[in-house]
């Protein structure tokens, strides 16, 4: 059998317990370690185990620990747990997910058929979508995690290869890249990444009506991986490359009419906002179209179609200022 830690970082959700009963559930050799990381800026006073619904793990919670990492990040928050693994692999896990039946067995499997040079074995993940009806835009947003590389919903690590490395670069504080950064540096330092065959269930956890403007943050993330990895970084990644460049352009558009409307040039105004509107409507409809088209769903497609070009915008922008000089984590980790 080969060895490993589970590390789960969580704001101590209602997932967790299911999370956690999964994990118990499976059949297989047992983790080493359990270490849930409570990333809470602030914990309540004296939380302690019983905060947490340890009782669902069953004879694996004498094996189980609790760290706290300050709310600094889901990146921050596996590092504090890795620094606490003892075993040769590291199972990283969100706390929303549900691992299959035979995720140990499947796992320990995975590990022991990788090479000596193979760095991670990335999980199988597997978000269902309601049959009934299209999917919504935040429902298809959860089920590209199925098709997306190196996430760490499910990622196994070899302890060695995250050490060499550094760990997760916690400039990342959103669970947004910090993956796939971490994964292009294991593979620059020489180690493979390999998918494996266990399985890991993600369901669609429910979200605010304006949670894809909130997203938009995420463009400053990707400022910092073109910085970090060169404009390419999106081939290196297998990531897609998303629609800044649109989004620029339909803000540009924007700016420029109100600019030439205030400067007493209509007709110029006039093309400009046309521009705009155009740009707005194709991304509405984009997003409108392969959805359940429901009155609350198109009206929140068309205020966020508005909002979100001018945000990612802003974001990217400002992530490219403030990290224009942000040396190698490894430098920084130093």
């Amino acid at each position: 059998m080969t060895p490993y830690a589970v590390v789960i970082p969580t704001l101590a959700r209602d997932t967790l317990a299911d999370c956690l009963a999964a994990l118990a559930a499976a059949t297989g050799p047992r983790p080493e370690q359990i270490v849930l990381v409570d990333d809470r800026p602030e914990p309540e006073a004296g939380a302690g185990a019983l905060e947490y619904p340890l009782g669902v793990l069953g004879d694996l919670r004498a094996r189980t620990v609790v760290l706290h990492s300050g709310g600094r990040g889901p990146a921050a928050a596996r590092n504090t747990g890795l620094r606490a693994v003892t075993a040769p692999w590291t199972a990283f896990l969100d706390d929303d997910v549900q691992v299959g039946p035979h995720w140990c067995d499947q796992l320990v499997q995975d590990l022991t058929e990788a090479a000596p040079d193979t760095g991670a074995v990335q999980g199988v993940i597997a978000v269902p979508l309601p049959g009934e009806r299209r999917p919504t835009d935040w429902e298809r947003a959860t089920a590209g995690l199925a098709r997306a590389r190196w996430i760490t919903a499910d990622m196994a690590y070899r302890t060695e290869a995250l050490k060499q490395v550094g760990g997760f670069d916690e400039r990342f504080t959103r669970a947004f890249r910090e993956d796939a950064d971490l994964a292009l540096r294991v593979l620059r330092a020489g180690w493979r990444i390999r998918q494996g065959r266990r399985t890991t269930r993600h369901p669609v956890r429910p979200a605010a009506r304006w949670v894809s403007l909130a997203q938009q943050r995420g463009n400053a993330d990707d400022a910092l991986m073109r910085h970090l990895h060169g404009p390419d970084w999106w081939e290196k990644a297998v990531a897609p490359r998303g629609r800044i460049r649109r989004h620029a352009a339909v803000t540009a558009a924007g700016a420029a009419a109100l600019a030439l409307a205030a400067a007493g040039r209509p007709r110029a105004a006039a093309l400009a906002g046309l521009g705009w509107a155009a740009g707005t409507a194709e991304f509405a409809w984009a997003r409108i179209a392969p959805g359940p088209r429901t009155r609350y769903e198109v009206t929140t497609m068309l205020v966020t179609s508005v909002l979100i070009p001018p945000a990612a915008t802003w974001h990217r922008l400002s992530g490219a200022w403030r990290h224009r000089n942000a040396p190698a984590w490894q430098e920084v980790a130093a």
